[in-house]
């Protein structure tokens, strides 16, 4: 096992001009260290670290409630679309988190810190062909809260999913579930 490169990122909260493609075709075929750090030159040495050497890479993107996990994800599956031309797959990364509606609502929370908070993980494996282009992807996620299900803390709630059925217990299509409005305490389903 070799570590690579480490890129320490700040979520500014806001739009930055510097996730286009016209960034994305400068840190394209750059060497590490040629250019400032960021997320498309982690992206650009895995991938020619692929090309070179037939091996798997793998980049984790770590980080707490709100950090950007999500969105530094998203840019580097779309760098990786982008320089390896793979013009059927070029928003891959939309197909990718087409999902993440459901998966959100069934494993996001609201916390003191974030009312939108990831309480799983996710692993998501990028597929190659012999050219490396792009032919596909898996996403496997991973529940890390279970306690969240029987109990929250004090101001927090439980997983999204819940009071999404709840708000929907009127609809006729709900009503053999049997639910009720959720407590505002949010700690109890009636």
């Amino acid at each position: 096992l070799v570590a690579g490169i480490i890129l320490v990122a700040i979520n500014p909260y806001k739009q930055l001009p510097i996730y286009g493609d016209a960034i994305i075709h400068a840190y394209s075929g750059q060497n590490m260290g040629d250019m400032d750090p960021h997320i498309f030159a982690v992206a650009e040495e895995a991938y020619k670290q692929m090309a070179r050497n037939n091996k798997n890479q793998s980049i984790i993107v770590s980080g707490e409630s709100g950090a950007g996990k999500t969105v530094s994800a998203r840019y580097t599956m779309r760098y990786f679309a982008t320089v390896s031309k793979s013009s059927s797959n070029a928003h891959v990364e939309d197909k990718v988190l087409a999902s993440n509606p459901i998966t959100e609502a069934v494993g996001n929370a609201k916390t003191t810190r974030n009312d939108n908070s990831s309480r799983f993980g996710k692993y998501t494996e990028i597929s190659f062909d012999r050219n490396y282009q792009i032919i596909g992807a898996n996403m496997r996620t991973y529940l890390l809260e279970k306690s969240r299900v029987v109990f929250q803390s004090e101001n927090e709630r439980n997983y999204h999913i819940f009071y999404q059925l709840c708000a929907s217990a009127m609809q006729p299509e709900y009503e053999h579930l049997k639910l009720g409005r959720s407590q505002e305490n949010n700690r109890l389903f009636t």
